[in-house]
Parts: C-alpha cells; sequence; structure tokens
C-alpha cells in the first residue's frame, strides 16, 4: 500500500518527469503535509531513530564544557547568543544548560538561548524539556532571526538531513541520479541527462566502475557559508557534529529508517526518516572559503574523551546503584566506543570559529 506521499510523488513524476534525489529528498522530509518531520515525533526509544543526546545527559554536558571553554577562549565577551539548530526534543540543549549553570554562572546569566525549529510538535516537546529555563530562550523558524551579537552555535545531526544530489556513473559520464516510475508503476533510481562539473568528483573518477555515486550538497555548502558569515560578522565558535566521513569520496551513503530499522529510500515516503553521510572536507573547505579558522575535526570519541567524558563517568558512577553504574559504562561506550552500533568512530566533530583561535581538544594547527 503506497504512503500518501508516495502517491504525491507518483502523480508529480506522471506530471513533470522524474525527479531529482534533492527533490525527493526534501519532499519526504518537509511536504508540508506528509513530510517525516511535519508529521511525526522521531526522536528517542519510540520514534525511527536515537540521537546521542537521547542516549545519555555525558553527551549534552560534554558539549556545555565546550562551550564554556569557547566562552572563556573568547575572552568572556557578553551578549552572548547560544543557538542551536535543529534542536530535536530539547534534551541536549537541557544539559548544556544545566552545566554552564554549574560551571560558569556568569555565562549562564548574561546569555539569552535561540532554537531553530521549524516542526510545531518538536517545538511544543522542547518547551516542555526546556520549562526551567523559561524566558531566557527564543524560538525561530529560521537561523536569520537570531538577533546579532556573539555567537555559540551547536548543530548534532543536522547536515545530514539537509538534501542531497547524487550522481550516477554511466559510459557517457556521471549523470544526475532521479526518481522515477517503472512498467509496474513503482518508484525506481534512474539515470538522467543532468552532468557535473568534473571539478566537483574526487580523484580518479575515470576508475570508476559503472554504477557509482557520487554525492554532492550544494545546500549543506549554503548551510555552511550562512553559519560562517554569521561568525565572521558577529564572532564566535560553531560545534558540528554529524556522522559522515573526512575526506570526500564515492559511494551511496542515503539511507531510510523507519522504528528503529533500516529500510529501503524509496519505499515508504514520509513515513521513513531520510538521511546521508555528511562529507566534513566539503564543509571545512566552505569554512576556509569563507575566511573562518577551523579548529580541527575529530571522531566524537576523541572529541568527549578529550573533554573529560570518563572522568564525569565516574564521577557519576561514585554515587551510582551497580545498575545505574552498568548504565553509565554502557552509555559511555555507545556515544565513544568504535564498531557496529557505536558513536565514537562514525560520528565526527568540526569546530570553527571567528576570530581564528585554538580550542581544546582539537590539536592547534599552527
Amino acid at each position: 500500500m503506497p504512503t500518501p506521499l508516495a502517491r504525491r510523488i507518483k502523480s508529480l513524476i506522471r506530471l513533470n518527469g522524474p525527479l531529482s534525489v534533492t527533490d525527493y529528498f526534501s519532499l519526504c522530509l518537509a511536504d508540508p503535509e506528509h513530510g517525516y518531520y511535519k508529521t511525526r515525533q522521531p526522536f528517542g526509544r519510540t520514534g525511527d531513530f536515537v540521537t546521542a543526546p537521547e542516549v545519555s545527559q555525558l553527551f549534552g554536558e560534554m558539549l556545555g564544557v565546550f562551550m564554556v571553554h569557547a566562552w572563556q577562549r573568547h575572552g568572556l565577551p557578553a551578549n552572548v547568543r547560544m543557538v542551536e539548530i535543529g534542536p530535536g526534543r530539547g534534551t541536549m540543549m537541557a544539559d548544556m544548560l544545566r552545566v554552564i549553570q554549574r560551571i560558569a554562572a556568569p555565562l549562564y546569566d548574561a546569555m539569552s538561548v535561540h532554537l531553530i525549529e521549524t516542526s510545531p510538535l518538536l517545538t511544543e516537546t522542547q518547551q516542555k524539556t526546556l520549562a526551567a529555563h523559561e524566558g531566557k530562550i527564543s524560538w525561530h523558524e529560521s537561523f536569520d532571526d537570531v538577533p546579532a551579537g556573539f555567537l555559540l552555535i551547536a548543530a548534532n545531526e543536522l547536515f545530514d538531513a539537509i538534501p542531497i544530489r547524487q550522481f550516477v556513473k554511466t559510459p557517457q559520464g556521471f549523470r544526475e541520479r532521479v526518481v522515477s516510475l517503472d512498467e509496474d508503476d513503482e518508484l525506481i533510481f534512474t539515470a538522467g541527462v543532468a552532468g557535473i562539473d568534473p571539478d566537483l568528483l574526487p580523484p580518479q573518477p575515470e576508475r570508476q566502475a559503472l554504477g557509482t555515486i557520487f554525492e554532492y550538497s550544494p545546500a549543506r555548502e549554503a548551510v555552511m557559508a550562512a553559519l560562517c558569515e554569521r561568525l565572521q560578522a558577529n564572532s564566535g565558535t560553531a560545534l558540528i557534529i554529524d556522522y559522515g566521513h573526512m575526506v570526500s569520496g564515492y559511494g551511496d551513503t542515503m539511507q531510510a529508517l523507519r522504528m528503529h530499522e533500516y529500510d529501503p529510500v524509496l519505499a515508504h515516503p514520509g513515513e521513513a526518516d531520510l538521511t546521508s553521510h555528511v562529507d566534513f572536507e566539503s564543509l571545512v573547505k566552505t569554512a576556509t572559503a569563507n575566511g573562518v579558522h577551523v579548529n580541527g575535526c575529530l571522531h566524537q570519541g576523541d572529541f568527549l574523551y578529550g573533554l573529560g567524558l570518563k572522568e564525569r563517568g565516574q564521577a557519576l558512577a561514585a554515587t551510582a546503584t551497580p545498575d545505574q553504574t552498568l548504565a553509565i559504562a554502557e552509555a559511555i561506550n555507545r556515544l565513544a566506543g568504535e564498531g557496529a552500533g557505536k558513536m565514537g568512530e562514525l560520528f565526527k566533530v568540526l569546530a570553527v570559529s571567528s576570530p581564528a583561535l585554538h580550542l581544546l581538544p582539537f590539536r592547534a594547527l599552527d
């Protein structure tokens, strides 16, 4: 039984011809009537996936520590705007604010918090989660609406949900991948007619086998450029956390998640979360091209351990029951460990700043 959005997509294809992967991706997540993020609560045990803040309070606490450190390194500026783009259920911000309030009360007192959220359902949940900080928090539909001032920006699993374009290697070279209909009126992937500037391809495209996919996201670069523009204008630091790769390459990373299981990408449009791996090399190049300093890019495990994850876990365990101690150890392993089902290696953390300064746990590049 096709989903309501699948029926809409099929009629669009019949009317206008094949859809680009970008347009399919956008419709699946953001269609006003049937889009995934417009119609459901995707996070947590009852949703379709679990993000790092939902695994343990330790994640948001470490980010809070990092933000305090960044504020100190920037020289304790006043008029701070703490911004989270795509704040989920508000869990990460609640954990960050608790730590900031405890270890840097002057920062907590002097800053305003700005959450960028387009989902009314999630905004409602965030308001409940962050009720203790009422009066300090503003909600905006666009980052452009955040008032001027020094910025501390957090974006956890934001970029993976920004649409990508895909190009497939054909005998005629790389061609844009599109979503079309087969003879049974089912959605399929096929090669379109549009090509790609060869300069955008990673090295050795001629060595790639037919059918090889290359993913490129002008939309992600545009979001990164907008963040960098604001950092240059107002100064500050942005922290970007997502799953992806540090070096641009070939491969199809688009995936759908439905009820904690992988789902075929074309199977349930509007009812599954659609994402793809983030190309961090592309984000780094965008930041550099926009004149913003790249502090570094680390695996999530190295970043969290470098900020004191292990020590904070031990402090929590000191007053915990045996069951709680085991849960803390399991959460640390999931957040920072390597291997299947763990986030420590697959997830990367990128920090960029304006003006240039060195932030721990990133290594100084000079």
